[in-house]
């Protein structure tokens, strides 16, 4: 599909009077695609069965008019309250098995048969209704799955479904009992009936059964989201484009995002580098990341289909973005591979929950900066549609996998750790560097990358360990970190095995033993680039073929390593044995990008720059992320500059 830019509307929110002036508005600023119904149920829906799209087919209309397409939403994500008061049993429970109450969004039970069937019935009228409607390009289902703690659930149904889930999954209770190690303070189970759930207990569940319980909610998300593409796709035939707006915090969530992913046409989601709450944004870094996993849901170009441009916040306003900030995180964003852009929200909201999640035109309905920053991002960036679809290359790859980072969750290991910002420091290390990076399934294929990051990979089986050894082999560059290997697909320990178990041939080296570091404490280790502070977690490493590269500082431990690196085949091995500096490991980066010769830009620190290429010429991308100016290759970049510009 061909990029397109746009805006949210949502015209229920407004009086019908407005809509002539806010379209003629749109089309003033440049808007191509409006998304609409995401939240309407009840306006579709006011009474049971008693189904009336007349308001949107108006809206429709109108946006036909002035030539505008349209995302259209299923409005499953808000239930009307009228299912809600029938069907109480909807509501998900939470750990102390208190239903949430009606009110807010996302409350249902995805495992709920009484709400997966309405969910058809709505699903399947609405698809019905505009089967023939051509000014609707696609749909999106739900919104934000997962969000805002609506990934898990703890009612009757969900315990049901858990033991039906585990008993498909295991042959026999006895071989759960085995996998679980339940002998373990004498919790072995005679039958799946007697399985519970995860709810709160004298200290912790077993690690296993929370992974399976986390797997099962990934399926249960999965299968809901599948089960309205299934719909939509039925009805609409294969031509139609389905997605759904991812939202942040993708790594904290309980379901397989890959999974979902695979199942839409395109991957969207939901940009917002700062909200409510927060002083300031999040970094540069972290937001680029976060592009790039979106991007490698499905290894192509995406949506977003909500772009901050206001400030945010639904109790608590974030960080307002500085003149042309917002702007250049849009530049930030398509450089990165979102080939269409709608900015959140058109008007601000006078009433609701989010009436301070401001948008591009204020409650004061003037077109002020942010109108204007909008229009001219909109003018500028449609000269470079053809661009923006172009594929995005990248022989950096970080790989993750849903199973390590929930066994990370479930067992944190020190008070420091945070997956997230584990694998941002390291993914920082190479983004300043402006190289090209893909943020992978560890499932994916890898092979075809120069190198290949995997952060804290604590669950490491045997197929993963041939594909990298393999991949080392051949010549590419492995890079791990501690607590790598110590783990298998069932969340328990090797037995009899060295850390990191499996991996000890690959890596050139045994962890002797480890020391968890808690927030505020730190060893400190010396090596090739100075010395480093080591937090989170640090390994006593001997070395078995593999080259030391730093080694702690440390009156007890100075002859154990803390960094090393092995040659394997054609390829090298590095492993950094506990989370250092990001100045060091920059330094490391670095050493690894000129040594595989990977493209690569040194730039001031907070200017990035990003390479695309398009008929054979070469085009960059380049994002002041600072309130200071900035020369660069000639060019004056003003606090918070966004340039497109072709290289000759």
């Amino acid at each position: 599909m061909k990029s397109f830019f746009g805006v949210d509307y949502y015209p229920e929110h407004w009086p019908i009077e407005m809509m002539d002036a806010d379209l003629d508005r749109m089309i003033d600023m440049g808007v191509e695609v409006v998304r609409i119904g995401e939240f309407a149920w009840h306006i579709m829906e006011r009474e049971e069965g008693q189904y009336d799209f007349s308001f949107f087919d108006m809206v429709i209309d109108k946006l036909k008019k002035k030539g505008i397409k349209v995302i259209f939403g299923t409005p499953t994500a808000t239930p009307p309250a009228w299912l809600i008061n029938k069907y109480p049993e909807i509501l998900q429970r939470d750990e102390n098995l208190m239903p949430r109450s009606f009110g807010g969004r996302r409350m249902y039970c995805y495992n709920n048969e009484i709400y997966k069937e309405y969910t058809r019935k709505i699903v399947t009228k609405l698809a019905e209704h505009y089967k023939n409607e051509d000014t609707i390009i696609a749909w999106q289902i739900d919104n934000e799955f997962g969000h805002e703690g609506s990934d898990v659930c703890f009612c009757d149904t969900c315990k049901s479904g858990f033991r039906k889930f585990l008993s498909e999954k295991y042959s026999s209770i006895d071989m759960l009992n085995k996998t679980w190690g339940t002998v373990f303070w004498s919790q072995t189970y005679n039958s799946f009936d007697e399985v519970p759930l995860p709810l709160k207990t004298i200290t912790h569940h077993n690690p296993s059964m929370q992974l399976d319980f986390k797997r099962f909610m990934s399926k249960s998300i999965n299968d809901y989201a599948k089960m309205q593409v299934d719909i939509l796709r039925e009805i609409l035939g294969e031509s139609a484009v389905i997605t759904t707006n991812i939202a942040g915090g993708y790594f904290d969530k309980n379901f397989d995002h890959n999974k979902m992913g695979k199942m839409m046409d395109v991957a969207s989601y939901d940009n917002y580098p700062v909200w409510g709450g927060l002083k300031e944004p999040i970094t540069p870094a972290n937001i680029a990341m976060d592009l790039d996993f979106i991007r490698g849901l499905k290894r192509q170009n995406f949506w977003i289909v909500e772009e901050l441009m206001g400030a945010q916040g639904h109790t608590i306003i974030g960080y307002l973005p500085r003149p042309n900030q917002a702007k250049m995180w849009a530049y930030q964003a398509v450089a990165h591979g979102a080939q269409s852009i709608l900015f959140f929200r058109y008007r601000t909201a006078t009433f609701g929950t989010e009436e301070f999640c401001l948008g591009i035109i204020d409650q004061d309905n003037r077109e002020g900066r942010k109108y204007r920053e909008v229009k001219e991002f909109f003018s500028d960036v449609k000269k470079h549609k053809e661009l923006l679809q172009s594929e995005i290359k990248s022989e950096v790859a970080f790989l993750y996998d849903y199973d390590n980072i929930w066994a990370w969750k479930i067992q944190q290991q020190s008070t420091a750790f945070n997956f997230k910002e584990e694998m941002l420091n390291l993914y920082t290390s190479f983004y300043k560097h402006n190289v090209h990076i893909d943020v992978l399934d560890v499932k994916d294929d890898f092979s075809s990358y120069k190198v290949v990051v995997l952060p804290v990979m604590m669950i490491v089986d045997e197929e993963l360990k041939a594909r990298l050894e393999d991949f080392a082999k051949k010549g590419g560059t492995v890079l791990f970190t501690y607590r790598t290997a110590i783990k298998d697909r069932n969340n328990n320990l090797y037995l009899g095995k060295v850390m990191p178990c499996n991996l000890t041939h690959l890596t050139g080296i045994e962890v002797e033993e480890i020391e968890s570091l808690q927030e505020g404490q730190f060893a400190f280790a010396d090596g090739k680039f100075g010395t480093t502070k080591c937090k989170v977690m640090r390994e006593m490493i001997n070395i078995n073929g593999a080259e030391a590269i730093y080694k702690y500082n440390d009156k007890f431990y100075n002859e154990k390593a803390c960094v090393t690196i092995n040659e394997f085949g054609q390829g090298k091995v590095y492993y950094i044995g506990s989370s250092l500096d990001n100045e060091i490991l920059c330094e490391i980066a670095k050493e690894i990008i000129i040594d595989k010769d990977i493209e690569h830009y040194t730039t001031p620190m907070g200017v990035e720059v990003y390479s695309r290429y398009l008929n054979d010429k070469k085009y960059l991308f380049i994002m002041n992320h600072t309130d200071e100016e900035h020369d660069i290759f000639g060019i004056k970049l003003m606090p918070y500059d966004s340039k497109i510009i072709e290289v000759k």
